[in-house]
Parts: structure tokens; sequence; C-alpha cells
């Protein structure tokens, strides 16, 4: 007997979002989708419009055109600077974001968030007191404590030291691993390569590439990682 065919429906569609500011183009017609689970890296040259449509996908501006299909309630935002309060510890922290999110079982959501992010032992520590790395993982852990269907990140390393970046990135593949579909800004093209199923690729305001880093390395031609590829790809747009 043939098996029923098991379909997964996009966590997040994308079509033809433009945004304008005057006459200046911030992005211009871009579609893509995002199933659950799915790691998505989003590169580019600087002002290519990166953080505009992460900050349209987290509802923080409207397009001005096109159209954006996700559930509102189910998106975790993670900006680039930490939204989290210095003065507050660490599970005051969570706390509070909690109940901003009106998280049914507040403690429940605290408790889970630190053992995940592995900060049990530094719950009641002043968030400004921590390592840049460990304030990461509570900032990222803010964006997951109503347990989202996707979570936007805006390079979420930046200026961590190699040991802490890699617990950052361990704590977001758990993530993906558990379904939660993960779609990230970042520089750091060698990151993407290592940490992402699907490249987007952006430049002047519109999305030139959608596929994975092999593919977008065979596009290139005769070398051998994304960062070579990546650099080969603005060279011949004139970047």
């Amino acid at each position: 007997m043939a098996g029923a065919t098991v379909t997964t429906e996009p966590t997040l569609r994308v079509d033809d979002i433009g945004m304008r500011y005057g006459d200046l183009v911030a992005l211009r017609d871009i579609s893509f989708a995002a199933k659950p689970g799915e790691r998505v890296a989003l590169i580019g040259p600087n002002g290519a419009g990166k953080t505009t449509l992460l900050s349209i996908l987290a509802g923080i501006q409207r397009p001005s055109s096109g159209r954006v299909s996700l559930d509102r309630e189910h998106v975790g935002w993670v900006p680039q600077h930490a939204a989290v309060y210095r003065k507050l510890s660490v599970a005051e922290n969570l706390r509070l974001f909690a109940r901003l999110e009106k998280v049914p079982d507040v403690e429940e959501a605290v408790q889970r968030m630190l053992a995940q992010t592995r900060l049990a032992g530094r719950a009641d520590d002043e968030v400004g007191h921590l390592s840049g790395g460990n304030r990461q993982r509570v900032n990222i852990a803010v964006g997951l404590i109503a347990d989202p269907r996707l979570l936007l990140l805006d390079e979420p390393s930046t200026a961590l030291d190699p040991r802490h970046r890699e617990r950052v990135w361990e704590f977001i593949g758990e993530r993906a691993e558990a379904g939660t579909t993960i779609l990230f800004s970042t520089h750091n093209v060698g990151e993407a390569e290592r940490y992402a199923e699907r490249l987007l690729v952006l430049a002047d305001a519109e999305l030139l590439f959608d596929g994975t880093p092999a593919e977008f390395v065979a596009l290139a031609g005769d070398v051998h990682d994304v960062e070579a590829a990546f650099v080969r790809f603005l060279h011949a747009r004139g970047h």
C-alpha cells in the first residue's frame, strides 16, 4: 500500500516584498519561503537590505508593497544589539519578557530557557556582569521565551570570541532540530556556510540567490568555499 504524502506548510512565506524610503529603494520584489526546522542565512554587502527585511518580518516596519505570510504570535526577534536590561538578573529579564509575551506559565518558561541556554547557574547574576557571549544567550532566550515557530536573528554572533560563538550556534542549532525555523543575517560568510542549510544573497536591494551553500559555490566556478564565491559574486556586480 502506498504511503500518504506528507506535506509541510512553510513557517514563513514572503511574496514580492518591496520597501522604499522616498526615492531610495531598500528592497525590491523579495520572495522566498522557509520550512519548519530550516536554518536560513541572509548575507549581502552593507546596505543590501538585510536588517530592513528582518525588521519587516518581525513586524517592526510595514513594507511598501508585497505580502508576508506568518503567524505573528509565534515569531521571536533577536536584534543585533541586546534588548535585555543590564541591571536586572538573567531570571528577572526572562520573567519580564515572558509576561510581556503573555506566556501562560511564566515560571515554567523561565526555567525552560535557563536550562536550554545552560545559564541556570547564572540565573541571579545581573546581565550587565555577564560576558558578551552569555549576554547574547540571554538575548536569544528572550526571543525564544514564547516558544516561537520562527526565530529571526540580526548578526547573532557579532563581537563574540570563537568559544562563545560556538555555544551560541549550538543553542540555535538545538532549536532548529526541535522544529523552530531559523532566519539569521550575518557578515561572517564562513559562519553562514557552516550553520545554514540555505543562503539568501541580497545585493542592490534584490534577492539574487536562493539555494544551498554548495549550489552557491558551484555557481561561482573554480572556487571551493562560500566566502570565495561571495567575493567573486559581488565583484561581478561591481561591489
